[in-house]
């Protein structure tokens, strides 16, 4: 008797994306229940890691973090203090009520964010300031005497060591750096000597030369899935909600989708208004955080067959989800095949139901 046939053969060789996924929903068929893991596996090996490709050579710029404006403050600060000589209290209020930008060069010192700045604010006078007005401070605000001063007692007292003492191993205070660690004399050394290239080094080891703004820009990262996404839906015409918090209610009124969150994008056909398919987008650049995601899309697979068997789409990136075994075939699996990339996003217009609901919108 014949053994079952080779799928990943078939599904790596099928003409179309169409024959690929019914090839791929023949595992189960074909295969026992033992050998469904590695089979999974190897057809995400064979068909969907190709086309996996690194992001993380690259980060979402903003125009705050160029060098030059922090330079033109920094030349500011210094010329001001006499080189960081004048710095008590009353001469940081001063400059900071005269040139506002300056606080940030000072904040970036402390190694204290926006949000962290303001709260510190709290600890030395009545009030807290907002993170809100620090940062438009840092963007030139001239501020209230009073906030000038809350400003200028969190810079004092932290280099003094005063508002956050030396930290008992393992525990070390954001002072406790080369360029803070003797308080104002080791900023004096750093001023007149500059920084040695080893120490810049040493910061990005532990801090990363892009942390702050990997940071910062989280929400960017996580729409570099998305937005290639709901541009092809736009220029096809294809009609699509994107979901989020705002519209959770709608998605679950409307069609019944009761999973929180939402997957990111849901497909309809807008002549019935029915539930047409599910798309979720996940990055991911380690394979354990891939694996975490993976649970996601079995979750969004039983809600899928709950809602009667609409297609589930999976959108990856990020070189995590080239670790097959236990992310990314189940994510095959879950999705019956339908998994794309960046690199292969075209291709999924010529997936069911997307063929049928071409041209439904106008096009952006």
């Amino acid at each position: 008797m014949a053994g079952p046939p080779d799928l990943v053969e078939l599904a790596a060789g099928a003409p179309s994306w169409n024959a690929r996924v019914a090839a791929v929903r023949r595992v189960p068929e074909e295969y026992g229940l033992a050998r469904h893991q590695a089979i999974y596996a190897e057809i995400a090996e064979r068909i969907y890691v190709p086309s996996l490709t690194p992001d993380f050579g690259y980060v979402h710029w903003r125009e705050e973090y160029e060098l030059e404006p922090m330079e033109t403050v920094y030349r500011i600060a210094e010329t001001a203090t006499g080189r960081f000589a004048n710095v008590a209290p009353a001469d940081l209020a001063h400059l900071i009520r005269e040139q506002p930008a300056t606080l940030r060069v000072f904040r970036v010192m402390l190694g204290l964010t926006t949000g962290e700045f303001a709260e510190a604010t709290g600890m030395v006078t009545t009030r807290a300031t907002g993170k809100a007005t620090i940062g438009k401070i840092e963007s030139g605000t001239i501020p209230r005497t009073s906030v000038a001063e809350a400003c200028a007692a969190v810079i004092d007292q932290m280099m003094r060591g005063l508002l956050f003492p030396r930290g008992v191993p393992p525990l070390h205070s954001k002072i406790e750096k080369t360029d803070t660690a003797s308080g104002w004399e080791s900023v004096r050394r750093y001023a007149r000597e500059g920084v040695p290239l080893p120490v810049l080094l040493h910061q990005r080891l532990y801090g990363g030369a892009f942390r702050q703004l990997l940071d910062a820009t989280s929400s960017l990262r996580g729409d570099v899935l998305e937005e290639p996404v709901e541009a092809l839906f736009r220029a096809d015409g294809i009609p699509y909600i994107r979901t989020g918090a705002h519209n959770q209610a709608e998605i679950e009124r409307r069609f019944g989708v009761t999973v929180r969150p939402a997957p990111d994008f849901v497909v309809f056909d807008d002549r019935t208004d029915v539930l047409r398919a599910l798309f979720e987008c996940k990055g991911a650049n380690d394979g354990g955080t891939a694996r975490d995601k993976a649970a996601r899309f079995a979750h969004l697979r039983t809600e899928a067959s709950r809602l009667g068997g609409v297609p589930l789409f999976a959108i990856l990136g990020g070189i995590g989800w080239r670790r097959a075994n236990d992310a990314l075939g189940p994510v095959v699996r879950a999705t019956d095949g339908r998994v794309f990339t960046i690199a292969t996003l075209s291709a999924m217009l010529t997936v069911e139901p997307l063929p049928d609901l071409h041209g439904r919108v106008a096009r952006v």
